[in-house]
């Protein structure tokens, strides 16, 4: 069996509803089923899946595919790993397939690191690593969590792992670019190592932690680099993103130490931001995996404002977070040793609402002796709850401002409805802005052009026909993908475009053209008389674009015999447009 046989058997044996399905909630609508897009800031099901088609598409932001693009885009695999992964899970047998390989470049840095954490686990088992190892202990760490998150130990025996590096010939120049070398030195000296994993569970950096007194930094971390980006990494998640689904819920925390504690109490839904501000790119991944989000972040005043502002960041993409506030400001790692497991679940049980959160934060350092503080602080009670959807919550909260201050309630209410009306006039004219610019109008030949396209993916016959009209196609991506559609029918004796989909994946701008027309609303089955329109509305495009050509050049043309017979050709392709009786259809 070759490559194409074999990549066709395992999306043919792969049902798409039950894959995307495992990752993402489904409902069944008539034949397709719907859930939320996971690749933009979807609030209402707009992603459809065809189980007859094997696709899906989204109505919003259009993104489209077959089950190995989907593996591809939600869980960050290359063609390779969303191939064995569903092979694996259809019984069909990979083998020997040539595929695109990766970056060899970034293959070798994964491979250093590979071997540099092999080489740290060995030396905290060995004899020099007992101290190291007593150390662990102490904080609660066994040789079951050491073997889990591969912590290892980096010596005092100065530049030991440049050295071994180097004679496995790997250069200096690449140690010190991917950040365990500096100046053809070691970075890291008599440490516990804690590896530090990128979303698909490479280890792309570390963290070494001081384990005796000393004048040194607690913490010395890897540098960004080209495989260690910190915007584009979340501790544990490789680990979490199943976890998370199992939990229906992710916990957000500080660092890794809050991560490798939080294990031992057998809660594994969390990740870690290892101390960067959250990106747009951290968002999306933490989406991909739960909208049910706990931040259980540290209980000192930092924590606080980190929870604060991160909690802002989601909402600005329309997802509601808890927040869990540690007493004592101690630290999830901290209060778990102190406190035990029941403790900690207990807090995480009773996260508060973020806007509830943030009510509790607005009234912390709140003079409710001056009127002037009091008063802004309602007024932002209110507009805290103006954003709010949910009319019992919002009602509760005006009573309570009532009470505790001795105001009538309508007073308050009436100050939150002109707050809401308000919002609410900006929302909708945000939205007609947004909607102006997303649209764009497609005139009839080219809605024409990719009509006759999606015809040919979802009829064999319609191929045929296409072959033997033998159209004129102007634009190149649209013309090669003609081509190519006819190309594979001709060597499969079939047509299926999830399989058309695998086929072109490594033609980028034949692959993006396809996907831009399976997410629009075109018809699926035609008849012969409609589809001869459609051929129509391209020769009628086509005959303009002549016409317009020989205008332009008669009006260069200063020969008066040359005028007449571009004049006469001119003449001749209207009155064969004439002749073919030119009409307008509702295309």
């Amino acid at each position: 069996m070759n490559g194409e046989d074999t990549k066709t058997l395992i999306r043919s044996r792969t049902d798409i509803v039950d894959i995307i399905g495992e990752r993402i909630p489904l409902e069944k609508k008539g034949k397709n089923f719907f859930g939320v897009c996971p690749f933009h800031d979807d609030s209402s099901p707009s992603l459809c899946v065809s189980r007859e088609k094997q696709i899906y598409t989204c109505f919003s932001c259009h993104a489209t595919g077959n089950v190995f693009s989907f593996m591809m885009d939600y869980e960050k695999m290359n063609f390779a790993e969303a191939l064995h992964y569903l092979g694996e899970k259809v019984g069909v047998e990979v083998g020997k397939i040539k595929i695109k390989k990766e970056n060899k470049e970034l293959q070798k840095y994964y491979d250093i690191y590979d071997f540099s954490v092999k080489y740290f686990q060995n030396n905290l088992k060995a004899e020099v690593g007992e101290k190291a190892r007593d150390y662990l202990q102490k904080r609660g760490i066994d040789d079951a969590v050491i073997k889990e998150f591969q912590i290892g130990l980096s010596l005092k025996k100065i530049d030991d792992l440049t050295k071994i590096l180097t004679v496995k010939k790997y250069d200096l120049v690449d140690l010190n670019k991917i950040g365990l070398s500096s100046e053809n030195h070691d970075i890291y000296n008599d440490r516990i190592m804690f590896p530090l994993y990128d979303i698909l569970g490479k280890v792309v950096g570390f963290s070494g932690r001081i384990y005796s007194e000393g004048k040194e930094n607690k913490y010395v971390n890897t540098k960004e680099t080209v495989i260690f980006k910190k915007g584009e990494c979340l501790y544990h998640y490789h680990i979490a993103k199943e976890e998370a689904r199992i939990k229906k819920s992710i916990i957000i925390m500080e660092g890794f130490m809050d991560i490798i504690r939080a294990s031992t109490i057998g809660i594994r839904n969390t990740i870690a931001l290892m101390g960067t501000a959250l990106t747009k790119e951290q968002i999306k991944l933490i989406k991909r995996i739960s909208k049910n989000i706990i931040l259980c972040l540290d209980g000192d005043e930092a924590g606080k404002k980190a929870a604060y502002n991160i909690g802002n960041t989601f909402k600005e993409e329309d997802i509601e977070v808890k927040i869990v506030t540690l007493p004592n400001e101690e630290d999830p790692d901290s209060f778990i040793l102190k406190e035990g497991k029941d403790a900690f679940i207990s807090y995480i049980e009773n996260a508060l609402n973020f806007n509830d959160y943030k009510i509790k934060i607005m009234k912390e350092k709140v003079n409710f002796n001056s009127i002037e503080e009091t008063t802004n602080y309602i007024n932002r009670v209110i507009n805290e709850i103006s954003t709010l959807d949910d009319e019992i919550r919002t009602e509760i909260i005006l009573k309570r401002l009532a009470k505790d201050f001795n105001i009538g309630y309508n007073t308050l209410e009436k100050k939150f409805l002109n707050k809401k009306n308000e919002m609410d006039i900006q929302k909708q004219t945000q939205q007609k802005i947004i909607k102006k610019v997303e649209v764009v109008q497609k005139n009839k030949y080219q809605k024409a052009l990719e009509q006759i396209i999606y015809f040919m993916l979802n009829n064999d016959w319609v191929i045929n026909e296409v072959k033997k009209e033998n159209l004129l196609v102007t634009d190149e991506i649209e013309r090669t993908l003609i081509h190519e559609i006819s190309y594979y029918y001709e060597m499969t004796g079939k047509i299926s475009i999830a399989d058309m989909i695998t086929y072109l994946s490594e033609k980028e701008k034949l692959l993006n053209s396809l996907k831009n027309i399976i997410s629009n609303d075109y018809m699926d089955q035609v008849e012969k008389e409609t589809l001869y329109l459609y051929f129509k509305v391209i020769k009628e495009e086509n005959l303009k674009k002549q016409i317009k050509v020989l205008e332009r050049k008669l009006k260069n043309e200063l020969d008066p015999i040359k005028q007449a017979k571009i004049g006469n050709e001119i003449r001749a392709l209207r009155i064969g447009d004439n002749k073919n009786g030119s009409r307008n259809y509702d295309i």
